[in-house]
């Protein structure tokens, strides 16, 4: 979670976001095809560079050296926690935490998000739509933002100066997944920046948000609102306080990570 907490804790309340999420077989593959020509020139430098933590020494006595990815679950977990508190331990997932992180992260704007990617679990409970005079337009309850406080909280009072030390000390591992998803040039904190700033710039809807339900999945009934992306419509639908404050996070976080060459 680390830079993007505030985006996979949202994942999480997957609960009240079931009305938008694809059946298996229209989810968004974890990653483009990219084919790798050995002929490729040298890839470009990251444009944000992450300046590695100091090495092993008297600086930081207690540095464990990273697992391989493969086995760095309980590690990443375990930093989490230490981060975040014990109401993180029951959301993570089992298996592959680094790499459903940084494949969430990835395609968070994009139209869908397979819940077979998601670093964290859903969390139950309904979601509430409420009926007017018109039996084929509901209203997003408010009531579903008070699901996302206990998140939102986590994020307010999380001290950003370790968030991102800890996103320093795991970076590597972080890069080695984001290549490992068909980025050989890419660079993963670019990357976050760009989704930072994608959901920066979702809209505030004025008034109650209104949804249809042609079938059995509820949709926006605002085809701009619609056609936005995952992550942008996961925000829309934690309510104005709520987003107001995951922005403000996310845009101390950016001023952290976005330092340039």
């Amino acid at each position: 979670m680390l830079i993007a907490l505030a985006l996979l804790l949202l994942v999480a309340a997957g609960g009240l976001v079931w009305y938008l999420q694809p059946s298996p077989e229209e989810a968004t593959p974890p990653g483009p095809a990219v084919q790798i020509q050995p002929e490729d020139p040298q890839p470009a430098a990251p444009r944000y560079p992450v300046a590695p933590m100091p090495p092993q020494s008297t600086v930081l006595p207690d540095l464990v050296e990273l697992p391989p990815l493969d086995d760095s679950d309980s590690y990443f977990g375990l930093a989490l926690v230490d981060l975040f508190g014990r109401e993180v331990e029951d959301l993570l997932v089992d298996s592959a935490l680094i790499e459903k992180f940084v494949t969430t992260v990835d395609n968070l704007t994009r139209s869908h998000l397979a819940e077979r990617i998601r670093p964290v679990r859903s969390i139950s409970g309904p979601f509430i739509a409420d009926t007017g005079d018109d039996t084929e337009v509901y209203t997003l309850s408010p009531d579903n933002y008070a699901r996302y406080e206990l998140l939102v909280d986590l994020l307010t009072v999380a001290d950003a100066d370790r968030i991102v030390d800890t996103y320093r000390r795991f970076y590597p591992l972080l890069q080695q997944a984001y290549v490992s998803l068909g980025y050989p040039d890419g660079y993963f904190n670019d990357r976050v920046v760009e989704v930072i700033d994608h959901l920066s710039a979702t809209p505030e809807p004025e008034g109650p948000v209104l949804l249809t339900r042609p079938h059995v999945l509820y949709q926006y009934a605002d085809a701009d609102l619609e056609a936005l992306s995952y992550g942008q419509k996961l925000l829309i639908r934690t309510g104005t306080k709520n987003m107001a404050d995951i922005k403000l996070f996310l845009a101390e976080l950016r001023a952290r990570i976005a330092i340039g060459n």
